[in-house]
């Protein structure tokens, strides 16, 4: 068994350590506010590590951090939309060509559950065509792609944050393969050492302050499991109030 593995959460302690190695580095650098698994505004995904840093009569700035320990993990989320779309295309132009030969081919394909003839549907799996299954697989497989592996471009499209950072191990550190405008932040000597600087993206004043208001609602949530503090406990307070 992988001793690495935490059986609460299934979260592995490479994993945890990279996290509380990137919690150290950014109070360091002055992030006074910062929260792990940070459900962000404006899309879906959650930050291993949210921060955020007050600069006095600076402008305010916000980061985030991810986590990764393997090369599988870095490649599922580096996925880039427009590449992706350009190959769907392709493999959709295919699919249709096929279909059409196919309806040719194999009129008995056709399953009559429509009132009109032109918008029957035809079971095209029922003769097993290499071909067209390849295809199908291709299909999904890339539309799983682009809605499920391109975290850290969309985080960047969103500006989730003012800067990004990618969390790694030593080992794990290609260059090539970081993604555009994040920085990367390597293990060394338990501790973490810039290894790219990250680009500055612009954000709305009101946006770091709805980052910041997630990054306070993540750390209660934390409290509240500390103290076991329920939400029917919160609620029973409210109403006698």
């Amino acid at each position: 068994m992988d001793q690495r593995l935490r059986s609460r959460n299934g979260e592995t302690q490479t994993h945890a350590r990279l996290k509380r190695l990137a919690l150290v580095w950014a109070q360091r650098e002055g992030y006074s506010a910062c929260a792990m698994e940070v459900t962000l505004p404006r899309c879906r995904y959650r930050a291993d590590l949210a921060a955020y840093r007050p600069n006095g009569r600076q402008p305010v700035v916000t980061a985030i951090f991810e986590c990764k320990q393997a090369l599988v993990d870095l490649r599922r989320d580096n996925g880039c939309t427009s590449t992706t779309m350009r190959r769907l295309e392709k493999v959709h132009q295919r699919r249709e060509i096929l279909e059409r030969n196919l309806r040719v081919h194999y009129p008995a394909l056709r399953v009559a559950d429509s009132l009109f003839d032109e918008f029957d549907s035809h079971n095209f799996s029922a003769i097993e065509h290499r071909g067209y299954k390849q295809v199908v697989r291709q299909t999904q497989a890339l539309q799983n792609r682009l809605f499920d592996c391109t975290k850290f471009e969309t985080l960047i499209r969103y500006r989730s944050a003012n800067l990004f950072f990618l969390v790694l191990p030593n080992e794990l550190f290609r260059e090539p393969e970081i993604p555009i405008g994040w920085g990367a932040l390597i293990e060394s000597n338990a501790e973490l050492i810039l290894a790219r600087k990250p680009v500055w993206h612009e954000m709305e004043p009101g946006s770091q302050l709805r980052f910041l208001e997630r990054i306070a609602a993540a750390g209660t949530r934390v409290l509240n499991r500390q103290h076991e503090i329920t939400f029917e406990n919160v609620a029973t307070a409210h109403g006698r109030s």
